[in-house]
């Protein structure tokens, strides 16, 4: 006889440790349609979610979000200001436009100086850095800087007259969620439109998220973690944390892993019928095994032809790493992904924050977005997707009409610009207006949650349904569908 073991026989792994093995570790990533469907997810647990249908006919059935981190000057992008190379080197107190500086208006604005040449200092104004060009049937000016998308203008609605309240970087939070980042934590509009839709595809996430993020990293905070989004990365191999078996494990093992959790998961069903969440989690697991094969596909480009790659940029190194997110969001898209959520723009503020050398750096950037952007929706139109897509271009604020250092502009909350294709938009107009100088929304102004009420409204949502008990708003929170832009 072999002598006895002096230590305890090995138990039998728990199924925590077993999910983890077989690739289940994905944590929320796959609840948030199973949750959804159960009703389940928010904080309060009392309630349940709107249906998962539009509450009348959509015109979209996704988005693709493209955020700007940083700051784009709108003055040099898509709200030409001729008057600033005018007046360029004197206050503004010295041009005929010395009233949008308002004392009221800038209590709230940080005013950066420069020394003139006597040593004094004078808040002056900065000439525009770029010519424009007129493009398209529309005839709307952009800048030199985004000549690809001058050649997509009369897709565009052009929205010149956006302003917010935060003049820091957290309004990257405020765009996202209309509430000022001081405020308690709220829902992103991904997560609103996932709330009220779910998926339309039980093989990947209804929220995917790609490129950089510093501020709040969380999405669905009180409708809860199932609304969070699920970053992606352009990585064959990794594509999705904790998506692959920790082990070397064959599809035929991980099924039969899959297998046997199921079973111990229905034993405790049996015991514990009341459970709201457990029926969801077990469909959740059966997704998360699905997922491992459909997200390494999505970024597999191997079967698209060499002119798409060209489109988007792929066969240039200055353009490759937006291309391929933006590649990716078109085959996401295809695959009825509800919201496609893409940052643009490294660092804490972002890229696009330039203080300083804004010519060197906006030009450089807009160069990384402006052909992957423009091949996104050429390549969606051709394929019949952009009347169902809604395609959004946004940024936290604008920059300053007056100069900081030598060669950058400030934060500017107070006017700056964003833009809308596909999903029922009208394509070559301009909506709203900021000043002579660029420092005010004075025509058609919109808070940043009428962008969020436009892209529900478009999707068969009221924004005004779009609340939970406990959580009061705002008016101002909900925002109003921009109807000008309609079809």
């Amino acid at each position: 006889m072999k002598p006895e073991s002096s230590h305890s026989p090995t138990p039998l792994p728990g199924r925590r440790h077993f999910l983890h093995r077989t690739a289940l570790g994905f944590g929320g990533l796959a609840l948030g349609t199973m949750l959804r469907r159960d009703g389940f997810g928010a904080e309060t647990g009392s309630w349940s979610p709107p249906t998962g249908q539009p509450q009348f006919a959509p015109k979209a059935k996704r988005v693709i979000w493209l955020f700007m981190r940083g700051g784009v000057s709108h003055m040099e992008s898509f709200d030409p200001k001729p008057m600033l190379t005018k007046y360029a080197g004197k206050t503004i107190a010295e041009t005929p436009f010395a009233d949008v500086q308002d004392p009221e208006r800038l209590k709230n604005v940080r005013v950066v100086v420069v020394n003139d040449a006597n040593g004094q200092q004078r808040n002056v104004i900065y000439p525009l850095q770029v010519g424009f060009q007129k493009y398209g049937q529309s005839g709307i000016e952009v800048s030199d800087w985004f000549p690809h998308l001058g050649s997509q203008v009369d897709n565009l609605a052009v929205i010149r007259s956006m302003w917010t309240t935060d003049d820091n970087h957290g309004a990257q939070v405020q765009f996202h969620t209309g509430k000022h980042r001081l405020d308690p934590p709220a829902p992103t509009i991904g997560a609103w439109v996932t709330w009220g839709l779910g998926s339309l595809n039980d093989n990947l996430p209804q929220f995917v998220s790609m490129g950089p993020r510093f501020f709040d990293k969380k999405d669905g905070h009180y409708l809860g973690p199932a609304y969070d989004s699920v970053k992606l990365k352009i990585d064959p191999a990794n594509p999705l944390d904790f998506a692959k078996p920790a082990g070397d494990l064959s599809r035929a093992e991980q099924r039969l892993g899959f297998d046997l959790v199921n079973r111990l998961n229905r034993l405790t069903d049996a015991r514990f019928p009341d459970d709201p969440a457990l029926e969801a989690r077990i469909r959740s697991y059966e997704l998360a095994f699905r997922m491992q094969t459909e997200v390494p596909d999505v970024i597999n480009f191997d079967t698209e032809s060499e002119g798409t790659k060209r489109l988007y940029g792929l066969d240039e190194d200055v353009t490759r790493p937006f291309g391929q997110q933006l590649l990716a969001a078109r085959r996401l898209a295809e695959r009825d992904v509800r919201f496609i959520q893409i940052m643009h723009g490294d660092g804490a503020a972002g890229a696009w924050d330039q203080h300083s050398k804004l010519k060197e750096k906006h030009s450089q950037l807009a160069r990384q977005v402006d052909k992957p952007i423009a091949g996104l929706l050429q390549d969606l139109k051709q394929r019949g997707l952009l009347d169902e897509t809604l395609v959004v271009f946004a940024t936290e604020f604008g920059r300053t009409p007056g100069t900081q250092g030598s060669d950058g502009r400030d934060h500017h909350p107070f006017g700056f610009s964003v833009w809308m294709a596909g999903g029922g938009v009208k394509g070559g107009i301009v909506h709203g207006a900021t000043d002579e100088l660029g420092f005010h929304a004075v025509e058609n102004r919109h808070y940043v949650t009428d962008i969020h009420a436009t892209i529900l409204h478009q999707m068969g949502l009221h924004s005004h349904h779009m609340e939970v008990p406990g959580h009061k708003r705002l008016e101002q929170d909900f925002g109003e569908p921009i109807r000008e832009i309609l079809g």
